[in-house]
């Protein structure tokens, strides 16, 4: 069995609201971003959308009982803003809110603790059409629509995350064009960035003033490898590693930029914006699924940089590598670059990718998820040895769903989903899980 982790040490897992609540266009809620780019051919791998997903919103209780069962005490989801607010503005949708108040009453009944994501991607579309997180009045929106969040579940809320994955955001949505708005801004798309942090900043403000007591971030971190020793290659990564990592820990933790990206930023910086990003955090939530390999891009490339394969590991069905030592090595980085400024560390996303479906019993052996997993808490356990304070581990995902741009090609989940028929099947790893959380329960 794995090590012990120390007492009140958080086993959970975690979700996103358009990759399984469908009920798309049900009880007022508005179209997002996120239905605006499935719906045009080309932009999901498999041609899908979340308008029905794992129908979340109809089967909640069914799913909580699963998290009953498992024994973990954390769940994170994020509430949809166009379900809360269709146009991203205005009078809260009561039907939206009461939704929410449903799911997190239920929760709590199943003494499962509610770890709420207010923003995972799916931004109303009324507010794209504005500009979306170009447009610094977007910072205003949700701003008020995380005061309408914090007003009603504040009581009930443990941790609250105002932006999932800011870098993630920035990158593929707006330079690259990946994922949902499918702008292909590149550089042009810093402002984004700077937009989101912001709002990080301003949702902060608001929910404490409406009662929140633990309020945290969810970024995406990768420990960055040179493709060589290189000047080029060693220079190439110290850049992206400021656009990656620097860029969101720095200005939450520091109240600055990274030196080499501040003159970028200049323009869109208005007065007091770095005081309003660096909110006290109550816990540093780091998304970490495997470091990159950089190398300098030829010299008439767009970018100066470039994503190089990482050889000699094994791979999830993504095509990921999986690297747990990674997670060690990003987590002693972290404490060792920023010290006091850190708070306490939760692992608010680690997961991975395997299609392994039930057979003709209806298990669903996936061994590779179950290593990946007791791999990764091990990764953890030897952090903290080191003097890392992690408080807690959110497994991606408590179900297989829409997996952005890649459809319902890609399964992350404890539970696996017949999205014909909706039924739920646990794992393996999800009975592994559970007698992962059990052991280290009764050892508290």
């Amino acid at each position: 069995m794995l090590p012990q982790l120390p007492p009140g040490f958080r086993f959970g897992t975690s979700t996103a609201s358009y990759q399984i609540e469908g009920a798309a266009v049900e009880d007022g809620r508005g179209p997002s971003i996120w239905d605006t780019f499935a719906a045009q051919p080309g932009r999901v791998s498999d041609g899908s959308s979340g308008a029905v997903a794992c129908d979340h919103y109809h089967r909640y209780a069914e799913d909580v009982e699963l998290m009953k069962r498992l024994g973990a005490d954390g769940y994170r989801l994020s509430l949809s803003w166009p379900r809360i607010q269709p146009t991203g503005s205005g009078p809260p949708n009561e039907k939206g809110l009461d939704f929410y108040d449903r799911l997190i009453d239920t929760l709590l009944e199943a003494g499962v603790k509610p770890m709420v994501t207010l923003y995972h991607w799916d931004l109303p579309q009324a507010l794209e059409d504005d500009g979306g997180w170009l447009n610094r009045a977007t910072i205003d929106c949700f701003a008020e629509y995380a005061a309408i969040a914090g007003e009603r579940y504040a009581d009930r809320v443990e941790h609250w995350i105002p932006v999932n994955e800011p870098n993630v955001v920035t990158m593929l949505g707006y330079s690259l064009g990946m994922h949902a708005p499918g702008r292909t801004l590149m550089f042009d798309a810093l402002p984004v960035a700077h937009h989101l942090l912001v709002g990080h900043g301003r949702a902060a403000i608001a929910l404490r003033a409406a009662g929140a007591t633990s309020i945290g971030c969810a970024n995406n971190h990768a420990p960055m490898w040179p493709a060589s020793d290189d000047e080029a290659d060693v220079g190439a990564t110290k850049l992206f590693d400021a656009i990656w990592n620097g860029m969101y820990v720095e200005p939450m933790l520091l109240g600055r930029y990274p030196a080499d990206l501040a003159p970028l930023l200049e323009d869109v910086i208005a007065d007091g914006d770095l005081a309003t990003i660096r909110q006290p955090l109550d816990f540093y939530g780091v998304n970490y699924y495997n470091p990159m390999k950089i190398g300098a891009a030829p010299e008439d490339a767009e970018m100066p940089f470039e994503f190089r394969e990482l050889v000699g590991y094994p791979t999830t069905d993504f095509g990921w590598p999986v690297v747990p030592d990674a997670l060690r090595e990003w987590l002693i980085t972290l404490r060792a670059r920023y010290r006091a400024a850190l708070p306490p560390i939760m692992i608010t996303e680690s997961g991975c990718s395997y299609a392994m479906g039930p057979d003709e019993n209806g298990v669903v052996d996936d061994q590779p998820r179950i290593d990946y997993l007791d791999a990764h808490l091990r990764a953890v356990a030897t952090a903290i040895e080191r003097g890392v304070d992690v408080r807690g581990y959110y497994a991606w995902s408590l179900m297989d769903n829409f997996e952005w741009a890649e459809g319902y090609t890609q399964r992350f989940g404890l539970v696996h989903v017949d999205y014909e028929t909706q039924v739920r099947t646990p794992k393996k790893s999800f009975e592994w899980y559970a007698q992962v959380i059990a052991s280290q329960s009764k050892d508290d």
